[in-house]
């Protein structure tokens, strides 16, 4: 390397930042946006939004003070261009926002799931759908907002917050394939009626995909309007509330038939002492809504759902709770005719719902006030019966209600022979469980490492800044899938935690290994200051990219 004076090189720490703007670049998200939205800024907005991105990606909040975040790195290595940081002031980071807001945010992510379903190959026949909330801070009040930032259920438990809510639509389980910003206080109903009434012509709007596909959402998707959206090619499943009868008869009659087909385990990641896998069986019915019937599949689980063994705990404590003042009661009324006694007695052995009542009839002698003369017997003046009870809690009784506390209905409308055939319970039930994948995408939105107390001064602004964490997202869950097709694929095992192999690489795992890597620039020439190591050269080529990303813009 020649040699150069100090003050001409300057070295920049770069971390995993070249990753995530090699993804961008697969994307082609700076110019996706550019072609999008109109500006007369100096800097595009597509430059903007990626510094965002970058910003968000780094662990970093998001709009706060970007400007200083890119005051000691190299821009034009990491967003393609050499551009002042002071572009990256406030107010432009505002006027950016508000020209994307005008482009429409749906319709930019859309262009962008696009590009990524082009290159990436995402599979969208089966679609994950669910929503959160984001809580923020200020007042947002305006005669006619766009988005509507105001007190509603709140999924993060502070109702002493305003908040927006997040609705996503991803495929193959984690990556977001349509995001969009919903008023603070709409329904999860409401929200997925109308995306089951769009859902289709977006994706063919956007080229995503085949028009048929199966709708996979929570139990807030179970009303009598989302339902009649499926009478087409397109299929659905989702879990039946326990607010519905026909959850409860179908339990039962599962309970009580106890035919299970046994499916087991299907966790992917390892089980543990503290921590064993569930165990899964499942009985396969009907039920019947609004007039018309739906393929239902009971499920029990071995790890029972804590939250309703504790409501039966709670019920039983109740229930002894009362029984016991009642019974008190009753052992210190007695009765002056053994018939009514007994009878007493046997409305008792029915009383509990979970308990046992054991009652005995006791006779209890009365005599006469005073000492009996000396030598004579003893004659009572009349027989008084008392009852003794002893409250026990009804195993019997309570198998039931615990092996139904372990249940739960899934519906769906893949139901003819063919379709039964291919879903079976065991490949439905799996089906669902990747709805866990979207939660996780949640965790992200609101990771407070990601995303701090949101405070902005638009409610537009807050619109497009979930555009910004939608495209983090995507980026962030595309290098997950990357890793993980490389596994796969090669069988060759990626490094994880505590030098340890593993088949389940995450992109936060990449992130640990690229930490305090440094480039050094002199002139226009970069290079590293120490080479990539093989654990760094691993997650590169399972990427698919070149250690030229960390010198090369």
């Amino acid at each position: 390397m020649p040699k150069f004076e100090l003050e001409e090189m300057t070295v920049t720490q770069v971390n995993h930042l070249p990753i995530i703007k090699a993804f961008a670049k697969k994307l082609q998200l700076v110019e996706t946006i550019n072609s999008i939205v109109a500006s007369q800024m100096r800097v595009s907005v597509g430059h903007v939004l990626l510094a965002m991105v970058m910003d968000t990606l780094s662990g970093r909040s998001p709009l706060y003070r970007v400007s200083e975040f890119y005051q000691d790195k190299d821009t034009h290595l990491l967003l393609g261009e050499a551009i002042d940081p002071q572009a990256f002031r406030d107010h432009n980071l505002g006027r950016a926002l508000d020209a994307v807001f005008k482009a429409g945010t749906v319709h930019v992510f859309g262009e962008i799931a696009r590009m990524a379903q082009l290159h990436f190959d995402i599979d969208t026949h089966l679609l994950h759908h669910d929503t959160t909330s984001i809580s923020v801070y200020g007042d947002y009040d305006s005669d006619d907002p766009s988005l509507l930032v105001t007190h509603g259920h709140s999924k993060d438990k502070r109702p002493d917050l305003k908040q927006f809510l997040v609705s996503m639509l991803c495929a193959e389980g984690n990556i977001p394939i349509f995001g969009k910003s919903e008023d603070g206080n709409k329904s999860d109903k409401t929200i997925n009626n109308t995306l089951l009434t769009n859902v289709t012509k977006y994706m063919a709007k956007h080229k995503l995909g085949q028009d048929a596909f199966v709708y996979i959402a929570d139990s807030a998707m179970v009303t009598q309007d989302n339902l009649n959206q499926f009478t087409g090619p397109n299929r659905f499943i989702t879990r039946l509330p326990a607010t519905y009868l026909e959850c409860s008869r179908v339990i039962g009659e599962a309970v009580e038939a106890d035919l299970w087909t046994e499916i087991g385990d299907i966790n992917e990641t390892q089980a543990t002492r503290k921590r064993p896998a569930a165990i899964y069986r499942a009985h396969e019915t009907s039920v019947e809504l609004y007039g018309r019937t739906y393929r239902a599949v009971v499920y029990h689980s071995s790890a029972h759902d804590k939250r309703r063994h504790n409501r039966i705990d709670r019920a039983i404590a109740r229930e002894k709770k009362e029984l016991d003042k009642v019974c008190k009661k009753a052992c210190a009324t007695p009765f002056y005719c053994k018939a009514d006694a007994q009878a007493a007695a046997d409305r008792f052995r029915t009383m509990g719902e979970y308990h046992a009542i054991a009652a005995e009839i006791i006779e209890a002698p009365r005599f006469a006030k005073g000492r009996p003369k000396k030598e004579e017997p003893r004659t009572p003046l009349r027989i008084e019966y008392v009852l003794s009870l002893r409250i026990e809690e009804d195993k019997h009784k309570l198998e039931r209600p615990r092996k139904e506390a372990g249940c739960f209905v899934m519906i769906t409308n893949l139901s003819d022979d063919n379709e039964k055939q291919q879903y079976s319970s065991e490949i439905v039930l799996r089906m669902y469980k990747e709805q866990y994948g979207i939660e996780k995408n949640f965790g992200f939105l609101k990771d407070p490492v990601i995303i701090n107390s949101i405070f902005l001064k638009k409610p537009e602004r807050i619109e497009v800044l979930g555009l910004v964490l939608l495209i983090s997202l995507l980026i962030w869950r595309l290098i997950e899938r990357t890793l993980r097709r490389h596994v796969e694929q090669t069988q060759d095992e990626l490094p994880g935690w505590d030098k340890r192999k593993t088949v389940r690489p995450t992109a936060f795992m990449m992130t640990t290994k690229f930490i305090n890597i440094l480039v050094v620039k002199a002139q226009r020439r970069r290079s590293l200051v120490r080479p990539l190591k093989p654990d760094q050269m691993a997650y590169i080529a399972a990427l698919g990219l070149s250690p030229k990303i960390f010198t090369d813009p």
